[in-house]
């Protein structure tokens, strides 16, 4: 009888154990569903088309912006492939970036336009374990009213700036006349107040046509005119003409260059290149600093080294050193003048001669800046 009593206590302690985890389950279940309605309540608010595709690529989760941008419902889409789903004349290029396997890997950003002229902005994210594929999820932003402010500045630039450019045109050449004497002879306080005048009104021209490069290569028209060349010749070039600027701030120039293969160039615009690169180290390195420039090339490419011991980038502010109108802090502090434009266009210059532009810098040490053309292949 005792042993009987002892194996009912022991079930009635089974059995409360096997309650206080069925109630455990519960909660956690409850909590699980809780969160899984908070977050379904956050996607549906969110402004972005959200898309949840499992491996196989049927759609999992779609929130409301996503459904009026297809034009569909969660019934018709919720279980089906994504392929099969969107229809591939409507939206092609969404298509292309986000069911081809080969161009999704972790993570992918492309722009698409659809036919009735929205513009999307697609990040793809490939969701894996360290075992395997899981599935993607898809988040597309509508960039349309952007891209149309954008569309309405880079306008409203250039035409500001073709405005602007005839007039400091005509300053500049009747400053020029007055100081070569065709106007009459002038004094030394005159001639000086008009040598500050041109030299400011060619800051401005500068910047004009900064501005202008800029609003070509954001409308894609900056033209270019191709030949084959040699860069040292282009080098040569830009350093003849800086010499004023390198005497001015008795710095040295310490030149290291081969004959390199032909690369095919605009030389006028590889000399841009050239010339920004070479004037920040000039504007950004204090008196009686050193540059070095070198000219190499490997295998597939003639490779521009410029070496300043300048004022440097900081390290927090590397990531935007090619963005429009950017100047660092310690720069801005240094050198008042300046527009931020001209590594913006240096980098897209480089880039339309399917080259890469990168730099290496420390602050208060100095910076590098490298550039790469491809040699040409006979």
């Amino acid at each position: 009888m005792e042993e009987l009593l002892k194996k009912g206590g022991d079930l009635r302690k089974v059995r409360a154990a096997l309650l206080n985890v069925l109630e455990d389950t519960d909660d956690l279940r409850r909590s699980a569903v809780d969160e899984k309605n908070k977050t379904m309540a956050i996607i549906e608010n969110l402004t972005d088309g959200v898309i949840l595709l499992n491996k196989r690529k049927q759609i999992e989760i779609i929130n409301f912006p996503a459904l009026e941008l297809f034009n569909t419902n969660k019934k018709d889409a919720v279980g089906k492939y994504f392929i099969d789903l969107i229809n591939i004349d409507n939206v092609s290029e969404i298509k292309k970036v986000l069911v081809d396997k080969d161009r999704i890997k972790n993570i992918y950003r492309e722009e698409a336009v659809t036919p009735n002229g929205l513009h999307l902005e697609i990040t793809s994210v490939l969701l894996k374990d360290e075992l395997e594929e899981k599935g993607f999820l898809i988040i597309i932003h509508d960039v349309t009213k952007e891209k149309l402010v954008e569309k309405m500045k880079t306008e409203f630039v250039s035409v500001a700036a073709h405005q602007l450019r005839t007039p400091l045109s005509a300053i500049k050449w009747t400053v020029r006349m007055i100081l070569d004497g065709d106007a009459g002879e002038i004094n030394k306080e005159q001639k000086e107040l008009l040598e500050q005048t041109y030299i400011s009104n060619e800051r401005m021209i500068r910047l004009i046509n900064d501005l202008l490069n800029v609003s070509r290569i954001e409308e894609g028209r900056l033209l270019y005119d191709q030949e084959e060349a040699r860069i040292e010749e282009v080098l040569d070039g830009v350093i003849g003409a800086s010499q004023e600027i390198l005497r001015n701030k008795d710095m040295s120039l310490e030149l290291n260059k081969k004959e390199t293969p032909k690369v095919k160039i605009d030389k006028e615009k590889i000399g841009v290149v050239i010339q920004n690169l070479l004037e920040n180290a000039v504007k950004y390195t204090q008196k009686g600093g050193k540059i070095k420039i070198s000219l190499d090339n490997d295998e597939k490419n003639v490779i521009f080294k410029i070496e300043d011991s300048g004022v440097g980038i900081p390290k927090s502010q590397q990531d935007r050193i090619f963005t429009k109108f950017f100047r660092a802090e310690n720069v801005t502090r240094m050198e008042t003048d300046g527009t931020g434009l001209g590594l913006y266009t240096t980098k897209n210059i480089v880039q339309a001669h399917k080259g890469e532009i990168w730099f290496e810098s420390e602050e208060n040490k100095g910076t590098t800046f490298y550039f790469t053309i491809p040699i040409i292949n006979k």
